[in-house]
């Protein structure tokens, strides 16, 4: 099957020197991107339901860059001012890296993973004495809960934002040889936007476990898995496919 057309469900990368625009050239085709979620950050009384006091904690656990943006709003917005002894758990080395827009990087602990949550439980090992906060979404994936939970850790997790379903309306999936999704929120919304979807010689990727599963649940065959132990990003994953099956 020859894809002309690739629809990745994330904003466009930053930078020209994306992984993404490296396969778009390489096999002539087009690379578009489009979230098929959004976020928007929860008010300071909604924060305050939840009774967190943010002074309690001595380390943060950050899944993404939106979970350090948020979890930094409302530092400001309940005027709280983060210690400079706060230590710092990213999930992958550009969120760590993401942190320099609200600390001074190279005086703060920090620790990250290659791309797994997984990749963190050596050093929550090593600081097992702390107290982790989660910044997360409404609704989340159990994954990190689940995770310290086994390791005991004390901790507890917050709502700092809601994930709510992109209006795609104007979009037709029928564009795309290839779609590729990150979450299984991110299923729920192509079904929200286009109940009838059906997906037919469509390529559906998708990123993660719960995110394969999700795609599975709503009955889309799912050919592009990440990570795996050969492909360990989106983009492997997708290069492999591009690599084996449409020569």
């Amino acid at each position: 099957m020859k894809v002309k057309r690739v629809l990745i469900s994330q904003p466009a990368p930053q930078t020209e020197k994306s992984p993404y625009f490296d396969i778009a050239g390489k096999y002539g085709l087009k690379m578009d991107f489009k979230p098929f979620i959004q976020t928007e950050g929860i008010s300071v009384k909604e924060f305050r339901q939840q009774r967190i006091n943010l002074s309690d904690y001595t380390a943060v656990v950050f899944s993404s860059r939106t979970a350090v943006d948020h979890f930094f709003r409302i530092c400001e917005e309940t005027r709280y001012v983060v210690p400079d002894t706060m230590k710092y758990f990213c999930v992958t080395e550009a969120t760590a890296f993401y942190l320099q827009k609200y600390v001074v990087y190279r005086k703060r602990k920090i620790f990250y993973g290659n791309n797994v949550f997984e990749d963190l439980i050596e050093y929550f090992n090593k600081h097992k004495e702390e107290r982790y906060l989660v910044p997360l979404s409404d609704p989340h994936k159990p994954d990190i809960p689940k995770t310290l939970d086994k390791l005991n850790l004390k901790y507890s997790k917050g709502i700092f934002y809601k994930t709510i379903h992109t209006n795609m309306s104007e979009m037709n999936m029928k564009d795309y040889e290839v779609i590729v999704f990150f979450s299984p929120i991110g299923i729920k919304s192509l079904f929200t936007n286009f109940p009838d979807f059906q997906q037919n010689g469509t390529i559906i990727g998708a990123f993660g476990p719960t995110t394969v599963k999700a795609a599975q649940d709503a009955g889309l065959t799912v050919q592009i898995k990440a990570p795996t132990p050969e492909t360990p990003s989106m983009t492997a994953a997708i290069e492999h496919y591009l690599k084996t099956n449409c020569k």
